[in-house]
């Protein structure tokens, strides 16, 4: 399968003097060095503006060849700002980098860094992986901006994720979710503009502090045929748990793919600890082996699908700030499904017989797991 496949969807505005419906086209990234020279192609068209969120902001082989780009269109005159978690990228994005930009005229803030006033904030990150050109051309998706997503820079163990290009108002609507998280008012809410068949959905908003867990359990109780589930970190509250045990007991085909490598092992611990209790229940769970797993993507009944950057875990639900795309576009979807069998190829099958002998010590790991499930 190619690494981005091009496809319309249809769009609720009309073109001018027609009555048709404008067509949005969207770009489906699974590598990631497709998706970085995509991105570094699209800042170097700017004309006004370029916005980026992105929880990791690497000063590294991938990161420099963007931040270039930012610092040389900056210094065209462009309104240039660049938002990255101050823990996410602490450690990768150092000092000298952050004053090269500020010094270029890009505008960098970094949010929640550690304050002995507010210890408890730091608890809270910005997860968002966004870029914003000219409110006309947006990426969202799960890819960070580091070497991890390169086969180039990282070779053929690099992270498995994927990333969504689209124009349009949804660009737009994503432009202004950016420029309100900038102002200091995180849980803005999207552009009431949008009546189409896809929108992009905060998980917390002013109306609704857990707005997208909402809209998945929503989905997953009416899920009649499929439900396809795509995360890197899955533990899932005991509300949504008893929703995906419901739907495989009333013979809907509940299906989680995650990952066999992790970047963190308290996360899997506490994924596993619920893997008996789901497939006792007819939910089939099975691990991505070729390497780390890290797209969050779900997939409804073949009519609805999600592509984003939250996980489907207590810290994207309810604690973190995320972003994700919610779409009916029969092209975007039948992308996804296409990814999701591919990558289930390549994923192996936890069954009842490989639970029940996984052994004391992953037993005592699955306590650790279960008792740390809402700090992971």
């Amino acid at each position: 399968m190619n690494g981005h496949s091009r496809f319309p969807q249809q769009s609720s505005h009309s073109a001018v003097g027609t009555g048709e419906p404008l067509k949005t086209e969207f770009t489906l990234f699974t590598e990631g060095d497709e998706l970085y020279a995509a991105m570094a192609r699209s800042i170097r068209a700017a004309t006004h503006r370029v916005f980026l969120a992105s929880y990791i902001l690497a000063a590294d082989e991938v990161g420099t060849v963007l931040l270039n780009e930012l610092m040389r269109q900056s210094r065209r005159g462009l309104d240039v700002r660049v938002h990255v978690d101050a823990l996410g990228s602490s450690s990768c994005l150092p000092l000298r980098h952050r004053r090269q930009l500020r010094a270029a005229g890009v505008r960098l803030q970094r949010f929640h860094r550690w304050s002995w006033r507010q210890p408890m904030r730091y608890n809270r990150r910005d997860h968002r992986k966004l870029l914003v050109v000219d409110g006309q051309t947006a990426y969202l998706g799960g890819f960070n901006i580091h070497r991890e997503g390169s086969q180039r820079f990282y070779g053929l163990t690099r992270w498995r994720d994927a990333h969504a290009c689209f124009g349009g108002i949804l660009a737009a609507e994503a432009e202004a979710l950016f420029d309100a998280f900038w102002c200091g008012h995180p849980d803005g809410d999207p552009l009431k503009s949008n009546e189409g068949d896809s929108r992009i959905v905060p998980n917390t908003t002013r109306r609704c502090r857990i707005q997208l867990r909402c809209t998945i359990k929503d989905q997953l109780v009416t899920a009649s045929k499929s439900i396809w589930l795509v995360t890197p970190y899955f533990v899932p509250d005991r509300g949504l748990r008893r929703q995906l045990i419901f739907a495989a007991r009333r013979g809907v085909d509940v299906c989680i793919l995650t990952t066999e490598k992790t970047d963190s092992a308290p996360a899997q611990w506490a994924a596993r600890a619920f893997y008996g209790e789901l497939i006792e229940n007819g939910v089939r769970i099975f691990e991505y082996t070729p390497r780390f797993l890290h797209s969050k993507v779900l997939l409804v009944d073949d009519i609805w699908g999600s592509i984003g950057t939250a996980n489907f875990d207590y810290r994207s639900l309810f604690i973190n700030y995320e972003l994700t795309l919610i779409s009916r576009s029969r092209q975007l979807i039948s992308q996804l499904r296409e990814t999701f069998l591919d990558d289930l190829k390549n994923s192996h099958e936890i069954t009842l017989v490989d639970w029940k002998h996984r052994g004391f010590i992953n037993g005592i790991y699955d306590v650790f797991g279960r008792f740390l499930r809402k700090w992971l």
